[in-house]
C-alpha cells in the first residue's frame, strides 16, 4: 500500500482553531492542559496516577464485568479488564455515537486511533500498561442523527418513533433494514460476513447497546478494545457527588461561560462550538430524556410533569444516581471521573468543545486529559489509483472545491494557453503612456484613461473566462471523467469518511480492511492520510 500525506490545514475540511491546536498555537495554551506529544505522556501519567482514586477502579471493573455478561470476550480484552484493577493501568478513550451499523466510516478510525495510541504509550512507557476504550453515547437522545447508514449511495434508515436514551431502544423491528442492505450487497464471502455481522448484532440483541457493544467487539475485541457504557447505577454513583455540586452552585455554567468569554477575546474570533446551561444534566427514566429545569424553589424536569423540591431531587440523586444523565458539558467529566484516562480522541467539533472545559474540570479538581484529533483518511482503491494516475491527478487537487479544481487541471492540459497575464501586463504598459499624456492636460481626461483601461482589463478576463469555458466544452469526457473520480472519493462534495459506511470498503478488503488501517493510521502523526490500494 502506498501512501500520502496532507497537512489537515490543506485539506480545506478543517476548522482554524482545529489546524491552530494541531500547530500548536500559543494563544491556545491556556485551553488545554498538555499539548499531544508522545513525551507529555509522562507527566499526564504522573498527575493522573496521583489524582485518580484507586477504589474508582474496582467500581469500574465490577461494572464492566456485569455489561460484558453474555458477550464473547477476546484473551486480549480479558486481559485489559483485569488490568484495569492495577494502580499501573490507564486508559486512552474515545466516544461515539450509537449509529446504525457504525454509520459513517470515521467510527474505525476513532477506535483505530485509540488502540493504535495505547500501542505506542505501551512502547514509550514499558512500565504501566494502556488500554483502548470506546465510550458508547447510549444516554443520548438525538435518534436522527443515529438512525440510519449510507451504502452505495442509498440511505438506509431506521424507521422508529424513539424517545429517552437510544441506548435503551429495542431492535427488533430492524429486519427492513436488513432486507434492503441484504439486497444491495450482492453475493460473495464478504457480502454474506456483514449480513450476518448485522444480523448477530441488531437481531440477537435486545437493545441498541448491546447491539452497539456486539458490532464493535466483533470489529475490534481482538485488540483489546474495552467498550464503556455509561448508562450504569454503580458508574453514575461516582458522579452523583459531582452532580450535586453542580446542579446546586451551576459550577459548569460558571467556568464554561468565563471560557468562552476568553475565547471571544482572542483576536482569531474561532466560533465557540457549545453553550452551557445553567444545570448540564438530563432526567432520564422510562422513556424520557429532559433537560432538569431550576423552578422557583425547586426543580423541573422540562417538557414534563416531574417536579423535585431541593431536598427531593438530593434524595432521589443518591438513590437513583442513574437517572441523572450528563449532556455535552459534562458527559467529559463523567468519564474522566470513572476512568483512569490519559487522553480523549476525537474529531474536530468534540475537540472544539473539549477547549471550553479545562476551567471547569480545575473546579472540580480532575485531571483534564490531553485531547487529540483523531485520524482521517481518504481510502483510494486500485481502481480508482489507476484512473488518477491515466488522467495524471494528484491528491492535494481531489480536496479542492469541484470549481476551482476542474478549472485547474483544464488549464494544465489544454493545448491552448488558458492564462492571459501577459497581455493584461501589455496592455498595463501601453496605458502607462497615457498616463503620462494625462498628467499634462485636465483630470478629465485622466479619468477616462482610467475607465478605458479598466474596461480593457475587464474584457480580457471576460474572454480568458469564456475561453476556459470552450477548453471545458472542447475538453468535456475528460472534465466528466474528473467530475466523476472526484465525486467517487468525495461523496456529496465532503470528506469520504463522513458519509460511507465501512460495509462498502468491506466488500472490496475483506478481512485485510481492519489491519491495513491499523497499520497506516498512526495518531501522534497530525495529518491527513491517503492511502492507495
Amino acid at each position: 500500500m502506498d501512501i500520502d500525506c496532507l497537512p489537515f490545514k490543506q485539506t480545506g475540511y478543517f476548522s482554524d482553531l482545529i489546524c491552530d491546536y494541531i500547530d500548536g498555537k500559543e494563544t491556545l495554551n491556556a485551553f488545554y492542559n498538555r499539548f499531544p506529544s508522545l513525551e507529555n505522556f509522562k507527566e499526564q501519567i504522573n498527575s493522573k496516577a496521583v489524582n485518580y482514586p484507586e477504589e474508582n477502579r474496582a467500581v469500574l471493573y465490577d461494572s464492566l464485568q456485569e455489561q460484558y455478561k453474555g458477550f464473547a470476550i477476546s484473551k486480549k480484552t480479558k486481559a485489559n479488564l483485569i488490568q484495569l484493577k492495577e494502580p499501573i493501568t490507564f486508559t486512552v478513550a474515545t466516544g461515539h455515537q450509537l449509529n446504525l451499523f457504525t454509520g459513517p466510516l470515521y467510527f474505525l478510525y476513532k477506535i483505530i486511533s485509540t488502540i493504535n495510541l495505547t500501542v505506542e504509550l505501551k512502547k514509550a512507557y514499558p512500565k504501566f500498561n494502556f488500554v483502548p476504550v470506546y465510550w458508547m453515547a447510549t444516554e443520548d437522545h438525538d435518534f436522527e442523527e443515529i438512525n440510519y447508514f449510507n451504502f452505495n449511495n442509498k440511505k438506509l434508515q431506521w424507521d422508529n418513533e424513539a424517545t429517552g436514551g437510544v441506548g435503551r431502544l429495542n431492535t427488533k423491528d430492524l429486519e427492513s433494514v436488513l432486507e434492503a442492505f441484504a439486497s444491495s450487497l450482492g453475493k460473495g464471502k464478504n457480502a454474506e460476513y456483514l449480513i450476518k455481522l448485522f444480523v448477530d448484532s441488531y437481531l440477537e440483541h435486545e437493545n441498541l447497546a448491546q447491539a452497539t457493544r456486539f458490532l464493535a467487539n466483533s470489529l475490534f475485541g481482538s485488540y483489546g478494545l474495552v467498550i464503556v457504557d455509561g448508562d450504569d447505577h454503580k458508574l453514575k454513583r461516582l458522579l452523583a457527588p459531582y452532580a450535586k455540586k453542580d446542579i446546586l452552585e451551576s459550577i459548569s455554567f460558571s467556568k464554561v461561560s468565563d471560557t468562552i468569554s476568553k475565547f471571544r477575546q482572542l483576536p482569531e474570533k474561532y466560533n465557540v462550538q457549545v453553550n452551557p446551561r445553567e444545570i448540564n444534566y438530563f432526567y432520564l427514566k422510562d422513556n424520557i430524556r429532559e433537560r432538569i429545569i431550576k423552578e422557583g424553589e425547586g426543580f423541573k424536569v422540562n417538557d414534563t410533569d416531574i417536579y423535585f423540591t431541593k431536598e427531593e431531587l438530593l434524595i432521589e440523586l443518591d438513590t437513583y444516581p442513574e437517572r441523572f444523565s450528563p449532556n455535552v458539558i459534562t458527559r467529559p467529566l463523567y468519564q474522566e471521573i470513572i476512568l483512569p484516562n490519559l487522553c480523549y480522541i476525537g474529531g474536530g467539533g468534540e475537540l472544539a468543545y473539549w477547549l471550553e472545559l479545562k476551567e471547569s474540570f480545575e473546579a472540580f479538581e480532575i485531571d483534564f486529559p490531553i485531547i487529540l484529533l483523531r485520524n482521517s483518511a481518504l481510502v483510494v482503491s486500485s481502481k480508482q489509483k489507476s484512473k488518477l494516475e491515466h488522467m495524471n491527478l494528484a491528491a492535494p487537487d481531489l480536496f479542492m472545491g469541484q470549481h476551482s479544481f476542474i478549472n485547474k487541471k483544464i488549464r494544465e492540459i489544454s493545448n491552448i494557453e488558458i492564462d492571459f497575464s501577459e497581455q493584461k501586463k501589455h496592455l498595463s504598459e501601453q496605458f502607462k503612456a497615457l498616463y503620462t499624456i494625462a498628467e499634462k492636460t485636465d483630470k478629465s481626461f485622466y479619468g477616462a484613461v482610467k475607465a478605458q483601461e479598466s474596461k480593457q482589463l475587464k474584457g480580457l478576463d471576460n474572454l480568458e473566462k469564456r475561453l476556459l469555458k470552450a477548453q471545458k466544452r472542447k475538453l468535456k469526457d475528460h472534465v466528466q471523467r474528473m467530475t466523476e473520480i472526484q465525486n467517487e472519493l468525495f461523496p456529496n462534495g465532503s470528506l469520504q469518511e463522513r458519509s460511507l459506511n465501512f460495509s462498502e470498503l468491506y466488500l472490496e478488503y475483506g478481512d485485510e480492511l481492519i489491519p491495513m488501517l491499523m497499520k497506516e493510521l498512526l495518531p501522534l502523526k497530525a495529518e491527513f492520510s491517503i492511502l492507495y490500494q
